[in-house]
């Protein structure tokens, strides 16, 4: 069984425990033993202790260099664990003349973890893979500028990556912000695997999506998968219309929420 706790999302969905906070933001705990991103600030580590969980994790794999995702990371440095990322992930990125990167710079992380640079699958636990830079033959979902040398270019995300985990019933899917695009993460996954994704869980960035689209990337998952359970950068609009075309399929997540498959 695999156990999955969401430790940072934009909202929460239920009453307990007591105490849970909510933030622009994404963070999720595989078993206990694998950090997928730390949020923006304080709700993962919180919500970790929270949920019963021991905030040291030996490994931490960050999707992606923008702050929503990074802010939090000092909170889970006190065991010099390894972290795993790709190396644009530290370049600077503007959206709208404002800062959106990572707040921390090289020096300070090196000196609290062990950095893993990559841009190729890596198996940082066993049956779970980051899956590095991620190939994209669909449409991916960029957003604002990133700063590379010398020159603010438009900014594709090219380091955003996603977590794949192995199990007897297919891989689950575990997405920071997908701005590799939701279609060209689910294939290199499985790819990368070598077994169908079956189960959908994270940040998908249908937000930025018209609905049109949003409703045909629902009748393909639904023809694809046994749920999918989408938060963050899905966005309100983006979660009602999976929860009509994917009925039974869809799950309601939140931080706090705990996915036993």
């Amino acid at each position: 069984m695999v156990r999955i706790h969401i430790l940072a999302d934009n909202k929460v969905v239920q009453l307990r425990p007591k105490g849970l906070l909510a933030e622009w933001g994404f963070s999720a705990a595989v078993d206990g033993r694998v950090l997928f991103d730390a949020g923006q600030k304080t709700a993962a580590y919180n919500n970790a202790i929270l949920l019963g969980l021991k905030p040291e994790f030996d490994c931490i794999v960050l999707s992606h260099g923008h702050y929503d995702h990074t802010g939090g990371l000092i909170n889970f440095l006190r065991s010099k664990p390894k972290l795993f990322m790709h190396p644009d992930a530290w370049l600077r990125r503007f959206h709208e003349g404002v800062h959106i990167g990572m707040p921390w710079c090289r020096e300070e992380i090196e000196n609290l973890a062990e950095v893993i640079e990559h841009r190729e699958p890596v198996e940082v636990s066993k049956g779970i893979y980051a899956l590095g830079e991620i190939p994209r033959k669909h449409r991916d979902v960029g957003i604002g500028k990133v700063l590379r040398d010398g020159r603010l270019t438009d900014d594709s995300v090219p380091d955003d990556q996603s977590l794949a985990i192995k199990t007897e019933r297919g891989v689950v899917l575990l997405l920071g912000c997908c701005h590799a695009g939701l279609r060209n993460t689910v294939e290199y996954a499985e790819e990368v695997c070598g077994d169908e994704v079956r189960f959908v869980i994270g940040g998908t960035h249908l937000v930025a999506l018209k609905d049109a689209e949003v409703v045909e990337v629902a009748e393909w998952l639904k023809k694809k998968v046994e749920f999918v359970a989408p938060c963050h950068c899905t966005g309100f609009r983006g979660e009602a219309i999976l929860a009509s075309k994917l009925g039974e399929k869809f799950k309601l997540i939140g931080a706090g929420s705990v996915i036993e498959i």
